[in-house]
Protein backbone atom coordinates (compact mmCIF):
# COMPACT_ATOMS: atom_id res chain seq x y z
CA UNK A 1 0.00 0.00 0.00
CA UNK A 2 1.23 3.36 -0.87
CA UNK A 3 2.48 6.13 1.82
CA UNK A 4 -1.00 8.07 0.74
CA UNK A 5 -3.14 5.21 0.25
CA UNK A 6 -2.17 4.18 3.88
CA UNK A 7 -3.01 8.01 5.54
CA UNK A 8 -6.08 8.23 3.81
CA UNK A 9 -7.20 4.78 5.20
CA UNK A 10 -5.60 5.82 9.01
CA UNK A 11 -7.33 8.66 8.67
CA UNK A 12 -10.87 7.20 8.64
CA UNK A 13 -9.54 3.73 10.98
CA UNK A 14 -8.53 6.72 13.79
CA UNK A 15 -11.80 9.29 13.28
CA UNK A 16 -14.55 5.74 13.14
CA UNK A 17 -12.82 4.52 16.07
CA UNK A 18 -13.68 7.82 18.02
CA UNK A 19 -17.12 7.89 16.55
CA UNK A 20 -16.31 11.54 15.06
CA UNK A 21 -18.50 12.53 12.17
CA UNK A 22 -16.43 14.48 9.37
CA UNK A 23 -18.10 17.74 10.97
CA UNK A 24 -17.02 16.87 14.73
CA UNK A 25 -13.46 15.91 13.63
CA UNK A 26 -13.70 19.83 11.26
CA UNK A 27 -14.49 21.48 14.59
CA UNK A 28 -11.70 19.31 16.82
CA UNK A 29 -9.17 20.28 14.66
CA UNK A 30 -9.85 23.02 12.48
CA UNK A 31 -9.35 21.07 9.39
CA UNK A 32 -11.93 22.06 6.96
CA UNK A 33 -14.57 18.87 6.38
CA UNK A 34 -14.22 19.09 2.51
CA UNK A 35 -10.49 18.80 3.00
CA UNK A 36 -10.72 16.24 5.60
CA UNK A 37 -13.42 14.00 2.93
CA UNK A 38 -10.73 14.94 0.01
CA UNK A 39 -7.85 13.47 2.29
CA UNK A 40 -9.68 10.27 3.21
CA UNK A 41 -10.62 9.19 -0.10
CA UNK A 42 -7.36 9.74 -1.36
CA UNK A 43 -7.64 12.89 -3.60
CA UNK A 44 -5.53 15.13 -1.62
CA UNK A 45 -1.52 14.91 -0.11
CA UNK A 46 -1.72 16.88 3.22
CA UNK A 47 0.87 18.82 4.63
CA UNK A 48 2.50 17.90 8.04
CA UNK A 49 0.90 21.30 9.49
CA UNK A 50 -2.27 19.36 8.38
CA UNK A 51 -1.63 16.26 9.54
CA UNK A 52 -0.62 17.84 12.80
CA UNK A 53 -4.00 19.62 13.50
CA UNK A 54 -5.60 16.07 12.57
CA UNK A 55 -3.73 14.36 15.06
CA UNK A 56 -4.43 17.15 17.72
CA UNK A 57 -8.41 16.80 16.50
CA UNK A 58 -7.97 12.97 17.35
CA UNK A 59 -5.47 13.36 20.31
CA UNK A 60 -2.96 11.12 18.47
CA UNK A 61 0.80 11.47 17.55
CA UNK A 62 1.02 12.40 14.27
CA UNK A 63 2.93 9.44 13.79
CA UNK A 64 -0.37 7.26 13.55
CA UNK A 65 -0.68 8.27 10.32
CA UNK A 66 2.02 6.15 9.23
CA UNK A 67 1.33 2.77 11.08
CA UNK A 68 -0.58 -0.03 9.46
CA UNK A 69 -3.82 0.05 11.04
CA UNK A 70 -5.51 -2.40 12.98
CA UNK A 71 -7.09 -4.12 10.40
CA UNK A 72 -4.58 -6.96 9.60
CA UNK A 73 -5.20 -10.99 9.54
CA UNK A 74 -1.66 -12.21 11.34
CA UNK A 75 0.01 -10.51 14.13
CA UNK A 76 2.33 -7.79 12.97
CA UNK A 77 5.59 -8.60 12.69
CA UNK A 78 8.31 -7.11 15.62
CA UNK A 79 10.87 -6.81 12.13
CA UNK A 80 11.35 -4.47 9.21
CA UNK A 81 13.53 -4.42 6.62
CA UNK A 82 14.70 -0.73 5.26
CA UNK A 83 13.76 -0.92 2.00
CA UNK A 84 9.52 -2.16 3.82
CA UNK A 85 9.93 1.51 5.79
CA UNK A 86 6.98 3.92 4.79
CA UNK A 87 8.48 7.38 3.06
CA UNK A 88 6.65 10.44 3.34
CA UNK A 89 7.49 13.27 1.86
CA UNK A 90 5.82 16.93 3.57
CA UNK A 91 4.31 18.72 -0.02
CA UNK A 92 4.81 21.96 1.91
CA UNK A 93 8.66 22.08 3.25
CA UNK A 94 9.83 19.16 0.97
CA UNK A 95 10.92 17.30 4.08
CA UNK A 96 11.22 13.40 3.86
CA UNK A 97 9.96 11.31 6.87
CA UNK A 98 10.82 7.53 7.35
CA UNK A 99 9.21 5.46 9.64
CA UNK A 100 12.01 3.00 11.17
CA UNK A 101 9.53 1.01 14.20
CA UNK A 102 8.28 -2.32 12.63
CA UNK A 103 4.55 -2.75 12.72
CA UNK A 104 4.36 -4.65 16.35
CA UNK A 105 2.29 -2.40 18.40
CA UNK A 106 4.83 -0.34 20.73
CA UNK A 107 4.78 2.87 23.06
CA UNK A 108 7.95 3.62 21.23
CA UNK A 109 8.04 4.54 17.48
CA UNK A 110 11.40 5.73 15.83
CA UNK A 111 11.22 8.14 12.47
CA UNK A 112 14.15 9.30 10.81
CA UNK A 113 13.52 12.70 9.25
CA UNK A 114 15.68 14.87 6.07
CA UNK A 115 14.63 18.07 6.63
CA UNK A 116 15.90 20.48 3.48
CA UNK A 117 18.42 23.67 3.39
CA UNK A 118 16.45 26.64 4.09
CA UNK A 119 12.99 25.07 5.70
CA UNK A 120 10.57 25.64 8.00
CA UNK A 121 7.62 23.95 9.20
CA UNK A 122 5.61 24.81 12.37
CA UNK A 123 2.71 22.00 14.29
CA UNK A 124 0.87 22.83 16.29
CA UNK A 125 1.85 19.38 18.59
CA UNK A 126 -0.48 19.97 21.58
CA UNK A 127 -2.45 16.78 22.27
CA UNK A 128 -4.64 16.92 24.69
CA UNK A 129 -5.83 13.22 24.95
CA UNK A 130 -2.57 11.51 24.97
CA UNK A 131 0.27 12.12 26.62
CA UNK A 132 3.32 12.16 23.88
CA UNK A 133 6.74 12.71 24.94
CA UNK A 134 9.17 13.02 21.85
CA UNK A 135 13.40 13.56 21.65
CA UNK A 136 15.08 14.46 18.66
CA UNK A 137 18.60 13.32 18.20
CA UNK A 138 20.18 15.19 15.48
CA UNK A 139 22.89 13.15 13.02
CA UNK A 140 23.46 15.70 10.45
CA UNK A 141 23.32 19.47 10.00
CA UNK A 142 22.02 21.78 11.48
CA UNK A 143 18.67 22.60 13.31
CA UNK A 144 16.58 25.31 15.26
CA UNK A 145 13.86 23.92 17.12
CA UNK A 146 11.62 26.59 19.03
CA UNK A 147 9.20 25.01 21.59
CA UNK A 148 6.75 27.20 22.96
CA UNK A 149 8.54 29.96 23.28
CA UNK A 150 12.22 28.68 24.01
CA UNK A 151 14.26 28.31 20.76
CA UNK A 152 17.40 25.50 20.97
CA UNK A 153 20.00 25.45 18.40
CA UNK A 154 20.85 21.41 17.44
CA UNK A 155 24.10 20.71 16.07
CA UNK A 156 25.08 17.51 14.85
CA UNK A 157 25.15 15.02 17.90
CA UNK A 158 22.98 17.10 19.88
CA UNK A 159 19.74 16.18 21.48
CA UNK A 160 16.44 17.55 22.57
CA UNK A 161 13.80 16.44 24.72
CA UNK A 162 10.00 17.60 24.45
CA UNK A 163 6.62 16.61 25.33
CA UNK A 164 4.37 17.81 22.67
CA UNK A 165 2.01 19.85 24.68
CA UNK A 166 2.44 23.52 22.86
CA UNK A 167 3.32 24.26 19.16
CA UNK A 168 7.17 23.51 17.73
CA UNK A 169 9.09 25.14 14.65
CA UNK A 170 10.97 22.74 13.19
CA UNK A 171 13.96 25.35 10.79
CA UNK A 172 16.90 24.53 8.95
CA UNK A 173 18.98 27.49 8.84
CA UNK A 174 21.61 26.35 6.63
CA UNK A 175 22.62 25.86 2.95
CA UNK A 176 22.66 21.98 3.75
CA UNK A 177 19.78 19.57 4.58
CA UNK A 178 19.67 18.08 8.27
CA UNK A 179 18.94 14.23 8.83
CA UNK A 180 18.02 13.46 12.56
CA UNK A 181 16.18 10.63 14.97
CA UNK A 182 12.87 10.75 16.28
CA UNK A 183 11.76 8.34 19.38
CA UNK A 184 8.21 9.28 20.53
CA UNK A 185 7.27 7.53 23.19
CA UNK A 186 3.21 7.53 24.40
CA UNK A 187 2.43 7.07 27.55
CA UNK A 188 -1.24 6.22 29.07
CA UNK A 189 -3.30 9.27 29.37
CA UNK A 190 -3.94 10.47 32.87
CA UNK A 191 -6.12 13.27 33.14
CA UNK A 192 -5.40 15.94 35.68
CA UNK A 193 -7.59 16.02 38.69
CA UNK A 194 -9.15 19.23 39.77
CA UNK A 195 -9.27 20.11 43.74
CA UNK A 196 -12.40 21.44 44.74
Amino acid sequence: MDIHTRIAQRLRELRDARGYSLEALAERSGVSRSNISLIERGQSSPTAAVLDKLAVGLGVALASFFDDGTQVTEPPSPFIRAGDQPLWRDPASGYVRRRLSPPAPSPLQLVEVVFPAGQRGALDSAVHDADIHQQVWLIEGAMDLTVGEATWHLQAGDCLAMRLSQPIVFHNPTQQDARYLVALATLPFQPTRRTP
